[in-house]
């Protein structure tokens, strides 16, 4: 970890060194404060990783309109006070948009980035109420929240099932945590329309320790089972339930499970099991594909080569490529591009997939979610197969959630 760190500090020296060159107007600046070295560790790394590679490509193009990105990054420990220390020097710093990859630092932020209309990407993270533009005019998830990720998820579930979602027996098992609790708004509603039993299994942070609740989930005799961890929590809940006799074809995660933690939990001992699926991986898209001609063969890589792919590391760059094209649309209506003309960008951002990337989303500013579409994937033992095309399930339900709970923060805020 501490040579992690020190590529980073390394990094951000470098990047400030690379547009040195370039007039400060003509520079654009992110500030990302992420988890290195606490909860989320190689999620982060990976995704940091797929976040700088696609700036340095976006940089060795010209940048867009002749302005280049530049991005400072720091840890914080998935800790709320080191998020808002980050928070405070990238505003001095003049960064037009910040991403913190991380619910708990997330949530403290919000307050703070709504007041000084500061814009924030929380894309897969933070609170799913966010899709309320009108309420978090500068709270961007750009991606399907954990709602929606819930929602693809149940309907998965209804659709292998004959008689649907009735009656079965539904596993929560995730870290106890905002993070962890966020989806169950979603899980209780649907339960309630749909007629299945939920029990949830709620294990602390950073969750080395489960075995507790994984004994309890067993004597519950699921038929269904969803795990709501990220980082190394994810791998122990794999494991748990492995050698708790889990069926793997009925194990199902949130979007934060990756070839990572199979790699540790067993390639053939993971097989089977499932997961949300926001981000295409592997190396066949487009932009990936370009990335490794265009900044990996040079030598320009942000981390190692062999991560360039993986399922973390295009989440990373799926960030970065809303990012720029909310700051390409800006700049296309002759704006400087500050966090206002950026907001704009965001709202003006229509049928963007980053070349195939991912599922298509529009953003307005009513609607900062963009769709709520993902798909469900299956680890074959070598790699993740897609088990259906992208989709969004019960929005109605989704969005009665997403207004009634950012009317609530509005009248408390």
């Amino acid at each position: 970890m501490r040579k992690t760190l020190a590529t980073i500090a390394a990094l951000g020296t470098l990047a400030l060194g690379a547009t040195s060159s370039w007039a400060q107007d003509k520079v654009v600046k992110f500030g990302l404060a992420e988890d290195f070295t606490k909860v989320y560790t190689f999620v982060t790394s990976e995704y940091n990783q797929g976040q700088r590679d696609y700036l340095a490509l976006i940089n060795g193009r010209g940048g867009i309109k002749g302005h280049k990105f530049e991005a400072t990054v720091v840890d914080t420990g998935n800790e709320p006070q080191r998020g808002i220390e980050a928070y405070d020097r990238f505003k001095s710093d003049g960064a037009v948009l910040m991403d913190f990859l991380s619910t708990p630092v997330s949530r403290a932020i919000v307050p703070r980035a709504l007041k000084d209309k500061v814009n924030v990407l929380t894309l897969f993270h933070g609170r799913s109420d966010a899709a309320d533009g009108e309420v978090f005019p500068t709270i961007f998830p750009a991606s399907a929240l954990y709602w929606s990720q819930a929602t693809v998820i149940l309907k998965y579930i209804a659709d292998q099932e004959k008689a649907g979602l009735k009656g079965k027996k539904i596993a929560l098992v995730g870290i106890d945590s905002p993070f962890g609790k966020e989806p169950l708004p979603v899980f209780q509603a649907i339960a309630a329309k749909e007629g299945f039993e939920l029990q949830t299994f709620f294990y602390p942070s950073p969750g080395n320790e489960q075995s507790s609740s994984w004994t309890a989930v067993r004597r519950f005799a699921p038929d269904w089972v969803v795990i709501w961890g990220a980082g190394g929590g994810q791998t122990v809940s794999l494991r748990d339930a492995i050698r708790n006799g889990i069926k793997l074809d009925k194990l199902l995660s949130v979007i934060w499970l990756s070839e990572t933690d199979t790699e540790i939990a067993g390639k053939d001992a993971s097989k089977g099991v499932l997961r949300f699926e926001g981000v295409s991986h592997g190396r066949d898209t487009p932009i990936v594909k370009a990335i490794l001609d265009e900044v990996v063969a040079k030598g320009k890589g942000a981390g190692p080569a062999e991560k360039v792919g993986s399922s973390y590391y295009n989440i990373g760059v799926a960030s970065m490529a809303i990012a720029v094209e909310a700051a390409r649309l800006a700049l296309e209506k002759g704006n400087a591009v500050t966090a206002e003309s950026l907001k704009q960008g965001f709202d003006s951002i229509k049928d963007f997939d980053a070349q195939g990337l991912m599922p298509a989303i529009t953003i307005t500013p009513k609607d900062h979610q963009g769709g709520g579409r993902g798909r469900i994937s299956q680890w074959d033992g070598a790699k993740w197969v897609p088990k259906t095309d992208w989709y969004a399930a019960y929005q109605d339900i989704v969005w009665e959630l997403v207004k009634k709970n950012a009317e609530e923060f509005k009248k408390s805020n």
